[in-house]
């Protein structure tokens, strides 16, 4: 395994799990996850992203430390299940450097997300490197 859900307070302290196809970009692969927080008012499902080497994809480079996108609009938190954005799939526009996620909103509808792939490289930049791994080992 490359990532573990984290302890404590964090937002994807109780589960994490992959979402889609993992892209390739200059400064690595970079993933998008979904994490999930046990609270007293129920489960939390956020997204955010890590960076895998290109040549090693089993280093983690970088890991959000912060959550980056999460069920914020009424099609997002009222529907079949409530309060989940769940990742189906994303795509980059080489040309633009836009992604494009497509996601579900409360399991009731699909929507649409967009961001410049360079944004997001930037944030991973100020994230913290992780620990190094003894082995090689299996995606999220």
């Amino acid at each position: 395994m490359l990532l573990h859900a984290r302890r404590g307070a964090w937002w994807d302290a109780n589960k994490i799990g992959l979402s889609p196809p993992p892209l390739e970009t200059p400064d690595g692969w970079l993933l998008l996850y979904h994490g999930v927080r046990h609270t007293a008012g129920g489960c939390l499902y956020r997204l955010g992203f890590a960076l895998l080497d290109l040549e090693q994809p089993w280093r983690v480079i970088r890991r959000s430390d912060d959550w980056v996108f999460a069920p914020e609009l009424p099609y997002e938190r009222q529907g079949d299940v409530n309060s989940v954005v769940f990742p189906c799939g994303w795509i980059l526009d080489e040309a633009t450097g836009v992604i494009r996620m497509y996601y579900g909103g409360a399991d009731s509808c699909l929507a649409l997300a967009t961001a410049n792939l360079s944004d997001i490289l930037a944030y991973l930049r100020t994230c913290p490197v992780p620990p190094p791994r003894d082995r090689p080992g299996m995606t999220i």
